[in-house]
């Protein structure tokens, strides 16, 4: 992953499948969202639906769109 923008994902809302911690958002398409765990020991990185963190998919996948859109060639 390359050392660009990303978005945090609130604990409550959703944590890594491997480890527990904190997950950040990278990338964005049509139908997923790119996320990687923060932490060192881990750093695991893998795609998830929009609607991964109980949000129905209006909170984490819009504000994805809008920060990644460019880069995603939207």
């Amino acid at each position: 992953m390359s050392e660009k923008s990303t978005i945090l994902v609130d604990l409550n809302d959703g944590c890594c499948r491997s480890c527990g911690g904190k997950l950040q958002i990278f990338h964005v398409d049509d139908c997923s969202l790119e996320v990687e765990c923060v932490e060192e020991d881990c750093l695991d990185a893998y795609k998830v639906e929009p609607d991964a963190f109980a949000d129905g998919g209006i909170t984490y996948w819009p504000q994805a769109m809008v920060a990644f859109g460019q880069e995603a060639g939207e």
